[in-house]
């Protein structure tokens, strides 16, 4: 086996088994290993730490597979990293296979680095983020295909961070035909999901709790859901009563898959508008007409991916939140999210404090909210706790 020999004193986040192994931790490389191959990692002195999966071009140079020194990464190894990580979310919540939407694997926090799936019924959505994950792409699928039983498995690995690790874009289908339109159930509601070209695997299945908590929230209030893409948090608000919903996105296509689900659901399409537009430029228009509403979500893409652009983000989460907390009514409620890695808890708590401080009023934390207990987070990665 190859091997990766840190610097002296850059053990210390592998003796807390964090997965991650930095380039500039890295003192020299024996052997030439390729990309996604599997190599021992050792400290300084050259006693084993690890074994990772070897990514050249990337920054994240190894991403830890397992800690033992004669643990081999294999087919039957990552056989029971699945078979672990999906009867983890069948005794966490025996509910959610019967709703058909499901994040079944969750990379780093199940020991799959670089390994996303989300199961939607017969459909497994399949997004290879790493160059390890990319190595045993078709063993990974043809052990996913055994243990769930589906009919077809699509792949959407078309995110930027394939990028960094000097991989193609790909999507298509992995095993089967294409997929079907696929029609899910949460929290009552019926949501048609487009696999192939909507946003991560199709559905924002890391919102479930909170869409529950909105729709909790909504009686009698007017409400405002930016960045409503096909109308998760805005359909829940109807559920829960409110009295008027304005569902805001840019994209056309988004809310018009938005208004069919409200048509799904036999909900009352009088109380809803359907407004595309910038969510920057229509609050700002908002503010101008002295607008008001009871409840707001924010709920916007990453604005920062990756530590380089947390500053240009800070201030757009700012911008953001200024406008929307200029917006609310007396006792009004703003239900806001991050979702960027390169943001953390704190800072995001700072960057909302700030604006309710230009905002000139008086606010206070009513609740925390997190993303949905089928995307873990493994105490030794803290990372994985990305939704704010």
């Amino acid at each position: 086996m190859n091997k990766i020999i840190l610097k002296s004193g850059r053990e210390k986040a592998l003796l807390r088994r964090h997965p991650w192994v930095f380039s500039g931790a890295i003192a020299h490389v024996e052997g030439d290993p390729g990309m996604g191959e599997t190599v021992g990692i050792c400290d300084s002195r050259g006693k084993f730490l690890a074994c990772g999966a070897y990514s050249p071009q990337s920054q994240i140079r190894v991403r830890v597979w397992g800690w033992e020194a004669d643990e081999e990464v294999d087919a039957a190894f990552l056989r029971k990293r699945l078979q672990n990580a999906i009867a983890l979310r069948t005794g966490w919540r025996p509910e959610t296979e019967d709703q058909g939407a499901v994040r079944l694997i969750h990379a780093e926090s199940d020991q799959l680095p670089g390994l996303i799936v989300d199961r939607y019924n017969d459909t497994l959505v399949m997004q290879i983020l790493s160059a390890g994950a990319e190595r045993w792409r078709d063993t990974l699928a043809d052990l996913l295909l055994e243990l769930t039983g589906v009919a077809h498995i699509y792949e959407r690995s078309d995110v930027e961070v394939r990028k960094l690790e000097g991989l193609p874009a790909r999507v298509g289908p992995i095993r089967g035909d294409e997929p079907p339109e696929l029609e899910i159930e949460e929290n009552g509601l019926l949501f048609k999901v487009d696999v192939r070209g909507g946003h991560k695997t199709g559905f924002y299945l890391d919102q479930r709790i909170n869409r529950a908590r909105v729709r909790e929230l909504a009686a009698g209030k007017e409400v405002l859901d930016c960045f409503s893409y096909t109308g998760g948090f805005a359909l829940n608000a109807l559920a829960g009563g409110a009295g008027h919903v304005t569902a805001l996105d840019v994209s056309a296509d988004a809310l018009a898959l938005a208004e069919a689900n409200c048509a799904r659901n036999n909900l009352p399409a009088e109380k809803i508008t359907y407004l595309e537009g910038d969510v920057f430029h229509a609050l700002r228009k908002f503010r101008d007409q002295a607008r008001s509403f009871d409840l707001i979500i924010l709920d916007p893409p990453k604005f920062a991916p990756s530590a380089a652009q947390v500053k240009q983000a800070a201030r757009g989460y700012k911008d953001i939140n200024l406008l929307a907390f200029k917006l609310l009514r007396p006792r009004g409620i703003l239900v806001t999210f991050s979702c960027s890695g390169g943001i953390s808890a704190e800072l995001f708590q700072k960057i909302v404090a700030g604006a309710a401080l230009d905002a000139g009023l008086h606010f206070r934390v009513l609740e925390q909210l997190h993303q949905s207990p089928d995307h873990p987070i493994a105490l030794n990665f803290p990372e994985g706790a990305y939704l704010k």
